[in-house]
């Protein structure tokens, strides 16, 4: 009977013990966690939270005009080709002052004048031996009127003067007033971001809560379409997480 005692204490005994082990960390973690956090809520409200991207687009004018007006003038020697420089630019700028650009928007550039012969082998010699690419340079912040002088450079060509075009000297429209729209697009894309941070929200029967981290993307400002350039097309792209409560 004694023994029998003794082998029931032994295995209440042992039973304890890995009673103790297989729910010891169980309830020191349980103790930890609550003495970090005060209470398991916090941990799930902090981890329940949804990032989105929000897009702001605008379209705006261009304020600012680069405008390259290039003729070429060819000669046989140097003095001939001087002469018709000057007189080509004459014309050009009596066009432009038609065109109710002011002269201090006309700035000539320095000519460039190449020696053809030169370049030539044999006998292939140039019918002129110089030509030069003059370029007179239109600043301008009205491009709306930089586009209707670009529509009638025809009269030039009727009246001799031999317009060219070059990856070099293209006309640069220009917006140069980002930072003036620069807050409200993006609290634009902040809005857009809400909106669909509500969607995700509705969807798991959920409230959109405060912002816990935005980043707002680089401004890019291009075109609106080969055919338009005096036309930007503004965006910016914004990635923001909000908190789900």
């Amino acid at each position: 009977m004694k023994e029998r005692q003794l082998l029931l204490v032994s295995l209440l005994g042992i039973l304890f013990i890995f009673s103790a082990i297989i729910l010891g960390p169980s309830l020191l973690g349980t103790h930890i966690r609550d003495g970090l956090t005060g209470s398991a809520g916090v941990i799930t409200s902090a981890d329940r939270k949804v990032t989105v991207r929000g897009l702001a687009e605008r379209e705006v004018a261009a304020n600012q005009v680069l405008w390259p007006l290039v003729f070429q003038v060819q000669a046989q020697d140097l003095s001939s080709l001087q002469e018709q420089i000057d007189q080509q630019r004459e014309l050009v700028n009596a066009f432009l002052l038609l065109q109710g650009f002011t002269p201090e928007q006309i700035q000539p550039v320095p000519t460039q004048i190449n020696d053809r012969e030169q370049h030539a082998y044999g006998e292939h010699r140039p019918a002129f031996r110089y030509g030069a690419d003059v370029v007179i340079l239109i600043r301008s912040d009205n491009a709306v009127q930089v586009k209707q002088a670009m529509n009638s450079t025809d009269e030039l060509v009727r009246g001799g003067i031999s317009l060219t075009q070059s990856y070099e000297h293209m006309p640069r429209f220009l917006f140069t007033e980002l930072e003036s729209i620069k807050p409200e697009m993006v609290a634009e894309a902040t809005r857009d971001a809400r909106r669909a941070a509500e969607q995700f929200a509705e969807d798991s029967d959920s409230q959109v809560g405060a912002i816990l981290q935005a980043t707002q993307g680089l401004f890019s400002i291009e075109d609106l379409d080969n055919y338009t350039p005096e036309i930007k097309r503004v965006r910016v792209v914004t990635n923001v997480a909000f908190r789900l409560e």
